[in-house]
């Protein structure tokens, strides 16, 4: 009898442990995935080990009008060979989603308001900021727009139906490790979630502003203050366009609009702004300038660093076309890259196109407002936010002229936003794209570049035939001088922009006479181009020192534009230290700590990843620019106030040492330049030498700790602390999160070849060998061949898989 009992004992454990572990667990914080099915050998994180690779796969795929051929390489780049181009966009849809679903689907909801639904309560205030930014109903204003150019939405549909292809395909087994871990199952793909991830991009690349930071520090230190300490203008400026060239306008410049505080005072907002260090660098060099006589091309777009990597290489041949380069998981076509006569890159543009409007409301429930002397009701837009383990969130959002009212506990208390992306973007807007990789010359670039939108961006561009341009593309306000900086009075339309810029008067040059075009998020042009323009601040410093070197460089190879991408040097260290050292150099804290002071001084300028000196001068300049600007850190201890640029505070050390700036009120003496220099000097050595107490060497990788995050902040699937150097004001721009995210170079001969490298793998998958494969090689600055070829046959040696699609 016992025996049977401890029989029934154990089954009724058995169970209640296949029941128990077949549950979601809660705890405090967040819920668990069912640890029984994550376990499983069958159907858990076992099956995403990478296994042996079939040598070939047939594939069928209803619909295709042809047979497709995709070649894997050794890096498992896919190279498709397609009959026509929709067959071939399937294709790629299917290959994105195979390699890249999870990412795909995270950054769609993360965008659009969506991750409540499979992470919880805990995301329920996130996703109501996205959805009242306006990212669901951007969208889909988007997806009517594309639904007007049938031949572009094609290729759109066609693309959606290859990742549903292989969703189709799957079962909980073959499910992404990540889907696994939260516990959640892939959703069929639609066109609204393209739609979302290209705002996903406008968020990261056309979504900062200052308004709110601008019009506190307006009132807090008035206008001539104001203007002293926040110029638009960088005398020392090397504008994208050459100065001296010609302008193609003929416009009535709007008036100007004078400095007016506001009344307000403007809180802390309620989530962060894009980082402002995001950027990139392209150029490209006439024939004239290089070794070969080609020309040669060159791009390395600045973003966040994230496993999967936000890029996706690729090659799509069809009769049409043949494309290399990279794709964005989610959108189809090659967005960065060349074929067999041209090249095409991108950096962002950085103007302002994201206005803040105080709102006059006529009613306590703030549902009309003041519009030209009429009371106007607001309209609404439901937005439903669905949530894993409750009851779904109904949330309703106003509507004004200007667009959503914003309205979060804690801040943009009766305000509007007008943001480009939420305009009606053009129905032909992915055209842009379809056209780069078809085209064949100039004309081919600037026809596909009518269609581009949002967010704008400097696309460089260099032909086979020799020329080479760059255009400041996109749809830009035309604004009265000053508008923009500040939140605006939203009770008149006379607020609002004055239209766009027309298409052909963007800024734009083609074969100018120094023989290069480039841009690195610096202004478009100078002062003398006839439309305002503004943003929160250029970048001042990558700019200059990548024309001031195109400008010496002859003979040009295709190694010199290796080593310009992952050049160091900085032009605000050397234009700091000429004039702090001098300062220092007599001091007696200098003599005592001489190895400190000798290493600045003998310093080339250069962030490598293996000296103490950049150490030293991030730590002697952060320490000098709080000195200094102590004023400005004490009123955004009040609220949010805007920060003096750093080529500013080098201005005023070189032009107006003894300016009142410099001096600490809460102290009796009337402190100079040379007094802040000293002290902030003498707190760099105090922290260098806590610093040297905890390690034996002090190298620049490791106080800068550049680590490239996952997606999903696992940290078991992110890279270790690399070694590498770089800095944000550097052309190889690389913070701690962000930096190169693809480096490309292009030499446009008889037979175009190029070079490329990202940092991280081809797949998504943490258990596969291509998912951080290029990380070593992206960290020390080398490349790959890209194997651009014109059949399968001459990839017959490095192939890792063969797809066929029929």
């Amino acid at each position: 009898m016992l025996k049977y009992v401890g029989f029934v004992f154990a089954l009724i454990v058995t169970i209640a442990l296949c029941v128990g572990l077949n549950r979601p667990i809660k705890t405090s914080s967040s819920t668990l995935p069912p640890l029984g099915s994550l376990l499983s050998p069958a159907t858990g994180f076992w099956q995403n080990a990478e296994r042996h690779r079939k040598s070939n796969q047939k594939i069928n795929l209803e619909g295709l009008s042809g047979d497709v051929k995709v070649v894997y390489d050794d890096r498992l780049v896919p190279h498709v060979f397609a009959d026509t181009d929709l067959d071939a966009m399937r294709v790629q849809g299917y290959i994105h989603a195979q390699h890249r679903l999870w990412q795909m689907d995270i950054s769609m909801r993360a965008t659009g308001g969506q991750l409540a639904e499979i992470m919880g309560p805990d995301l329920i205030a996130r996703d109501k900021s996205q959805r009242r930014l306006g990212f669901d109903y951007a969208a889909d204003k988007a997806v009517k727009a594309w639904q007007q150019n049938p031949e572009t939405f094609a290729y759109i549909e066609a693309y959606r139906d290859g990742i549903n292809d292989y969703i189709a395909t799957l079962s909980p087994r073959d499910y992404p490790l990540e889907f696994k871990l939260l516990n959640y199952k892939p959703t069929p793909w639609t066109i609204k979630k393209t739609a979302i991830f290209i705002k996903s991009m406008a968020q990261t690349l056309c979504f900062r502003e200052d308004d709110l930071e601008a019009s506190n520090a307006l009132r807090h230190f008035g206008p001539e203050t104001f203007e002293f300490l926040y110029p638009e203008w960088n005398p020392k400026q090397s504008p994208i366009i050459p100065t001296g060239t010609d302008w193609n306008v003929n416009i009535t410049a709007p008036e100007e609009e004078g400095l007016t505080p506001s009344k307000n005072v403007y809180g802390y907002r309620p989530y962060d702004k894009p980082d402002p260090f995001l950027g990139s660098n392209n150029w490209a060099v006439s024939g004239d300038k290089t070794a070969s006589g080609n020309p040669i091309l060159c791009n390395d777009p600045h973003l966040s660093l994230t496993l999967p990597s936000i890029w996706y290489e690729i090659q799509i041949k069809t009769p049409n076309m043949n494309s290399y380069g990279v794709s964005l998981p989610g959108v189809p076509g090659v967005i960065i890259g060349f074929n067999n006569d041209i090249a095409w890159g991108q950096t962002n543009v950085g103007h302002d196109v994201t206005d803040w409007y105080d709102i006059q409301w006529t009613n306590e429930s703030e549902t009309k407002y003041m519009l030209d002397g009429e009371e106007t009701p607001v309209e609404w837009r439901i937005e439903k936010i669905n949530v894993a383990g409750g009851e779904p969130i109904i949330d309703s959002v106003k509507y004004t002229k200007w667009g959503p009212v914003v309205h979060t506990e804690g801040g943009y208390e009766g305000m509007a936003l007008r943001w480009i992306a939420h305009d009606i973007t053009g129905d032909a807007e992915l055209q842009t794209f379809i056209g780069l990789n078809q085209a064949k010359n100039y004309d081919d670039y600037s026809e596909a570049l009518t269609h581009y939108v949002s967010p704008a961006q400097n696309y460089v561009f260099a032909a086979r035939d020799g020329d080479i341009a760059i255009k400041v593309n996109g749809k830009l306000p035309i604004k009265r001088r000053g508008q923009g900086r500040f939140v605006q009075d939203g009770s008149t339309s006379e607020n609002d922009w004055q239209g766009f810029i027309p298409m052909d008067e963007v800024p734009q040059v083609k074969n100018p006479a120094r023989g290069f075009v480039s841009s690195a998020n610096q202004h478009s042009t100078d002062p003398s181009y006839p439309y305002y323009y503004n943003t929160e601040g250029f970048e001042d410093y990558r700019g200059r020192i990548l024309n001031e070197k195109l400008s010496a460089m002859d003979n040009i190879t295709v190694e010199d534009m290796m080593a310009l991408q992952n050049d160091t040097e900085s032009i605000k260290a050397r234009e700091v230290l000429e004039l702090l050292l001098p300062l220092v150099a007599d001091t007696e804290e200098a003599q005592r700590e001489s190895s400190i002071y000798n290493a600045l001084s003998n310093w080339n300028f250069n962030y490598a990843r293996d000296q103490a000196a950049p150490i030293f001068f991030d730590v002697w300049w952060s320490t000098f620019y709080k000195q200094t600007w102590d004023e400005v850190y004490q009123a955004n201890e009040e609220y949010p106030v805007l920060y003096p640029e750093s080529w500013r505070t080098i201005a005023l050390i070189e032009e107006e040492p003894e300016h009142t700036f410099f001096d600490h009120q809460e102290t009796v003496e009337v402190e100079t330049v040379k007094e802040i220099a000293q002290q902030s000097f003498n707190t760099m050595i105090e922290k260098v030498n806590s610093m040297k107490e905890e390690k034996d060497e002090l190298r620049w990788d490791d106080y800068k700790k550049t680590k490239i995050r996952h997606l999903g902040q696992i940290s078991a699937f992110a890279s270790e602390v690399l070694e590498v150097g770089g800095k944000g004001d550097a052309l190889n721009a690389i913070s701690s999160t962000n930096g190169p995210s693809w480096r490309m170079i292009v030499e446009l001969g008889e037979k175009v070849t190029a070079y490329g490298v990202y940092p991280g793998g081809q797949s998504g998958n943490p258990g596969s060998r291509f998912y951080d494969d290029m990380v070593d090689d992206w960290t020390n600055g080398d490349y790959f061949q890209l194997k651009f070829v014109d059949s399968p046959d001459e990839l017959a040696t490095d192939i890792t898989l063969t797809q066929s699609f029929k």
